[in-house]
């Protein structure tokens, strides 16, 4: 396939593929994570909101629970527009329960 024909069948898709792709060739190029940054002494070094202190790994634990995102925004709730744009490209589980634990 030729870079014309890539630009072809990459212009016809729908935009959230097109989002998709965008942020799938951002974080091969950067080799990080948009929204998501790691800075010593700050909960451990661990990867976490950027400008907060609140780590990914607590998120995804809270989703791991059965948490939806609207939970987790309404918690979180001074971050949630970082909080929305980071949990896009994370993973979901399939079940999911009504309430928080």
């Amino acid at each position: 396939m030729t870079v014309k024909e890539f630009e072809r069948q990459l212009l016809a898709l729908p935009p959230a593929e097109k989002a998709q792709i965008f942020h799938t060739l951002l974080v091969d190029l950067t080799k990080s994570t948009p929204g998501i940054e790691k800075t010593p002494g700050v909960v451990g070094g661990d990867a976490c909101i950027m400008r907060t202190r609140i780590p990914v790994w607590a998120l995804e634990g809270y989703r791991r629970l059965g948490w939806t995102d609207q939970q987790i925004l309404e918690i979180f709730h001074p971050c949630a527009l970082k909080i929305c744009a980071m949990l896009g490209p994370m993973s979901l589980p399939t079940k999911r329960k009504s309430k928080p634990l």
